[in-house]
């Protein structure tokens, strides 16, 4: 077994809640980061849903990626399917990302599942803005985990439209 890398998009980017020996900002090219998964659990409930972040197909994302060591490999991989995998909207996936210092690696990703009841698609802005308003989970308020995954892309230099835009009417 050797190291590995972990792409982070959403709240992986600034709750990783795993240890790592290194984070740098990175790109995934092919997915694109979206508010594009109902939350059952984290951020919302079956009854009332919130939206979480999916890696959905085409384009590209900027993101965290965090080197993992090799004698954690096992203990990260399991702790990221257990936080990652509760209601298996996720396929986990290798993909080649490169970190800000040109380096191509191939890194654990997580990718939304298109196919799973979880899917919610491209939902208007002011859609997914009336569903993030209105939606708590285990994990806490919605409109938390937006707000704070803006600050991270905004401390990153990461611009993403969508997410500001949202970010701008929580905060409102």
């Amino acid at each position: 077994m050797s190291d590995f890398w972990v792409f982070g998009y959403g709240s992986l980017m600034w709750n990783p809640g795993f240890d790592h020996e290194d984070g740098k900002p990175a790109l995934l090219r092919g997915a694109h980061r979206s508010l594009c998964v109902y939350s059952w659990v984290h951020r919302g409930t079956q009854e009332k849903p919130g939206l979480v972040f999916g890696l959905d197909r085409g384009g590209a994302c900027r993101g965290m990626a965090y080197k993992v060591s090799s004698e954690s490999r096992n203990k990260t991989i399991e702790y990221l399917r257990a936080r990652e995998q509760v209601t298996m909207v996720y396929l986990e996936s290798w993909r080649k990302i490169t970190l800000q210092t040109g380096e191509t690696v191939e890194a654990l990703t997580y990718v939304v599942d298109r196919k799973h009841a979880q899917y919610a698609g491209a939902l208007p802005l002011t859609d997914q803005l009336d569903i993030v308003l209105e939606a708590v989970g285990q994990s806490g308020r919605n409109p938390e985990y937006v707000l704070n995954t803006a600050a991270h892309l905004s401390e990153l230099g990461i611009k993403d439209h969508n997410v500001s835009w949202l970010a701008s009417r929580l905060n409102g």
